[in-house]
Order: C-alpha cells, then sequence, then structure tokens
C-alpha cells in the first residue's frame, strides 16, 4: 500500500450528517462527505493486511484495497475505474448498503474499521462531477433479444451487462417509473431518485429500453415474454409481506410498510398513488412493528410528517452494544444498530408481541402487547406483563415472505423452493423453465441491494453463456 502506517497515524472519521432539526424538515439527502484532505487520509488507513477480508465481507468482490490507495495517491478517476469492475452502482450501495465490508475489515478488530463505503460514495460522485461516467455502448450487436421483468437494483445490473455484450435488452417495470425497490421501497432522505434517473440515462444510451406501467401477467401477457424474446430473466422483489394475523388486523390505521413508504416517495415526485386515502402521520401516535431497515425508514418517513409519537417495537430481545470479535468476526455480527432515523428522535423496546390491535368505530386507538422472556432460548410470554399502547398508525415492517405469485409467476407454472421464491442456483441462475432465469430477491428471498447487483451481474454472465455458448462478463 502507498502508506503502511496510515492506520496508526491516523484516526476513523466518518461522513457527517445535517443537524437533526434540519434534515426532519425535508426528505432531501443529508449527508456532508469528507474534504478531499481528509479523503486521502481515510484512504491511507487500509492498511497492508496480507489477507483483505473485506473482499470476503462484500458480495460484489469489491477491489477494495486498490481503490482506497488510489485515493490516497489522489486518483480518483483511476479509482472509479475499479469500482465499477465489481459494482455497477457503487453511489447505490454507497448511500445505503450496510457496510459487511467494514465489518470485515481488519481494522474492526479494534472498533476502527476503513471507511470504505464513504470512500465508495466519494469515488462515484466525483466520477458524476466530473462527467467521468459514459455510456459503454457496444461495438456489435447479438440480435438475441432478452426480457428482464423488474428494474430494481438486479434487474438494472442484469441489463446493463447484457447490453454491454452486445444483446437488445428491454425492461419491463409494473410501477410507472423504474427502480423497483430503489425507486419506492427506499425513503428520498436515504437515495435521492435523481441518481436512478441518471443511470437510466447511461443505460438507455447503451441500449437498453424500458417499459414501464408494464405489468407482466397482469396487462402483458406472460405467453407474450416468452414468444417474443429469446432469454428471460425474472429480476423482481420479494413482495409478499409478512402479516401480523391477530384480532384488530382490519382496523383503519395498520397498514403494511412499503405501502407508506411507497406513497410518500411518490408524493414527494409528484406521482399519483391511486384512489386509496392518503396515509400521513402528522400529529399522530405511530407504532412500527419490526426492528429492522423498513422499520427504521417508517421512523424517519413518520418524523418528517410531524408524527406525535413514534415507538418501534421488536419481538426479538435487545441486542448486545457490542460483539464478541473473537466469535464474530470477520463475519457480520448480531448488534445494537442505531439508523439516522433513530437519531431523530423515537423509542425502541424489544421482546415485546402484539396480542391484538384495539379500536373504536372501525378506526385502530391502540395495541395489546405482552412482554416475552427469550431467556432458555424459546420465546415465553411473561406472566402478568401485559400492557397497552395508544396508536393512532401501525406499520407492519416484519419483513417478507416470497415473491408474489399470483399472476406472472404462476401464469408462467415456474418452480418455487421450500420458502416459496423462484428455485434456481447460483451456477446457471437457470429456472424450471428452458431460456427463464431469476435473480436478486425473486431467487433468493428478501436480501440487500449489494446482493441483488451481484446476482444481477451473475444472471447475466448465465444468459449471455446461454445465448452465445461463452461469455466474457465478469460475474
Amino acid at each position: 500500500m502507498g502508506k503502511p502506517t496510515g492506520f496508526m497515524e491516523f484516526e476513523r472519521v466518518e461522513r457527517t450528517y445535517a443537524p437533526v432539526k434540519d434534515r426532519i424538515k425535508g426528505y432531501g439527502e443529508f449527508f456532508q462527505p469528507l474534504a478531499d484532505d481528509e479523503l486521502a487520509r481515510q484512504g491511507s488507513r487500509c492498511m497492508d493486511c496480507g489477507i483483505p477480508f473485506c473482499h470476503s465481507g462484500c458480495p460484489v468482490d469489491n477491489i477494495i484495497p486498490e481503490w482506497n490507495d488510489l485515493v490516497y495517491q489522489g486518483d480518483m478517476r483511476a479509482a472509479l475505474d475499479v469500482l465499477h469492475s465489481t459494482n455497477n452502482f457503487p453511489e447505490f450501495t454507497g448511500r445505503i448498503c450496510p457496510a459487511p465490508c467494514e465489518a470485515a475489515c481488519t481494522l474492526n478488530i479494534t472498533d476502527e474499521p476503513v471507511t470504505i463505503k464513504t470512500i465508495e460514495c466519494a469515488i462515484i460522485d466525483a466520477g458524476w462531477q466530473q462527467g467521468w461516467v459514459e455510456p459503454q455502448v457496444p461495438a456489435h450487436s447479438t440480435d438475441k433479444r432478452v426480457g428482464i421483468v423488474g428494474s430494481g437494483p438486479a434487474g438494472l445490473a442484469c441489463a446493463q451487462q447484457l447490453a454491454r455484450a452486445g444483446h437488445r435488452v428491454v425492461v419491463f417495470e409494473k410501477n410507472n417509473k423504474i427502480g423497483g425497490l430503489l425507486r419506492y421501497g427506499i425513503p428520498d432522505f436515504k437515495l435521492d431518485k435523481g441518481l436512478i434517473d441518471q443511470r437510466m440515462s447511461q443505460l438507455q444510451a447503451e441500449g437498453v429500453v424500458f417499459l414501464p406501467n408494464s405489468h407482466v401477467g397482469v396487462n402483458y401477457p406472460v405467453d407474450e415474454l416468452l414468444a417474443n424474446f429469446d432469454a428471460v430473466a425474472l429480476t423482481g422483489g420479494s413482495e409478499f409481506p409478512r402479516d401480523l394475523d391477530v384480532p384488530g388486523r382490519e382496523l383503519n390505521g395498520v397498514h403494511f410498510a412499503m405501502r407508506y413508504l411507497g406513497e410518500q416517495n411518490r408524493r414527494n415526485s409528484g406521482e399519483q398513488f391511486g384512489d386509496a386515502p392518503e396515509i400521513l402521520a402528522t400529529a399522530k401516535h405511530v407504532i412500527v412493528i419490526g426492528g429492522g431497515d423498513t422499520g427504521s425508514d417508517c421512523v424517519g418517513t413518520a418524523r418528517r410528517q410531524g408524527a406525535a409519537s413514534i415507538t418501534q417495537m421488536e419481538i426479538m430481545p435487545r441486542p448486545p452494544e457490542k460483539e464478541d470479535k473473537g466469535l464474530t468476526w470477520p463475519d457480520w455480527p448480531m448488534k445494537l444498530r442505531s439508523s439516522s432515523s433513530h437519531e431523530e428522535g423515537c423509542e425502541r423496546d424489544w421482546s415485546i408481541a402484539t396480542k391484538a390491535f384495539i379500536g373504536k368505530g372501525g378506526r385502530l386507538t391502540g395495541l395489546q402487547c405482552v412482554r416475552l422472556d427469550w431467556s432458555d432460548g424459546k420465546m415465553e410470554e411473561v406472566a402478568g406483563s401485559e400492557f397497552e399502547l395508544p396508536a393512532d398508525l401501525v406499520f407492519l415492517a416484519m419483513g417478507f415472505v416470497n415473491p408474489v405469485h399470483e399472476g406472472m409467476l404462476d401464469g408462467m407454472g415456474v418452480a418455487y423452493d421450500q420458502r416459496g421464491n423462484v428455485e434456481a442456483d447460483t451456477d446457471h441462475y437457470k429456472t424450471s423453465l428452458d431460456k427463464v432465469f431469476a435473480a436478486g430477491d425473486m431467487r433468493r428471498g428478501q436480501s440487500l441491494v449489494v446482493w441483488a447487483i451481484r446476482e444481477g451481474r451473475q444472471c447475466a454472465r448465465a444468459i449471455d453463456e446461454y445465448l452465445m455458448g461463452s461469455s466474457n462478463l465478469a460475474r
């Protein structure tokens, strides 16, 4: 490395956020990037560790030490080329990836990992600002047609790779705009949607055709999809949410989290979102059930809408504040994590089960809950611990079971695995149907954006091999 002693000379410095009182006034991004000189110092902290465990922690196999060193040397253009060699969309992962690479960093043994995510984001943001991100138009066309269903990160990565191999790629999206989960599931304050639009422009220049408002199995027949393309990639999301089947579930005020988040994103962009009454947390008592990222996003959105109170509940016990590195490193540890939304204000509680939703006149007014004991490894209700919480809105953010089967998937007759996902392996990504492939959440289940990008890239190589007999695309 350029500065083997950098990690001893410089402390870890992370990008910062705008003050809470300012950022909750709107829905724009609020992180404040590091200055160039500080960014170079942070790049120099990437030590000559011999075995870069960050590689094993990164699902897309980012070549992290190399681009950290290039940032230290001040060669951002070369750093961008290295970054793009493994990751089609680092502006997405540099904002919303939880950074398992940092958990795997050798310096994380002492809780001071390299600021990999911050550096990654700075590289690609500089690339866009300097005009270095340009379309890579293929030199030849294979005249093979590939239909991709779903325009989330898996679909976009698959489309870009296949277009660069010379195939004619068409992306089908059921919503009004392209982006899938990136567009409708992640709040604007975490990911500015202009980032999706600029990537769309690049993909279109590379030959990708986007068809929004094209819901395969609904307004675009499955038979036409299979007849019109030489290969098909199923890259939709895992959109069937986990429900909470308790008394009172039908009360007005209990909603799935993704409907709430998608509605606010549509509101921000001026997009229509149907005839159903708006869901707004203004001056209301909000309960979020589920302790993951989706629940955290509901917290941040409700705070910006001016909720009277926000409580996030989790059925599992409170994780430890700090992991035992001897047991967990370099793997992703189970520990307490607080997001920027938590910092903006909410109550958090663990080991709670909801027994019933209560209401009046068909309208939600509260929850009946009970404390749980996990001490012997199984869930036991604590006798006499029942209590009630006032609530005007409840958002169910308990994860997703599998992709929606009705419509396209059942219409195709594709096989499912034991979890209800589309069955396909990670060598060839082939489904049970000839010329039909699957990748991303639709294949693996609910997961991270970085995993979706990895699977989209690998699926593209598998399709290229299927169509041409061999492939020069990276996996």
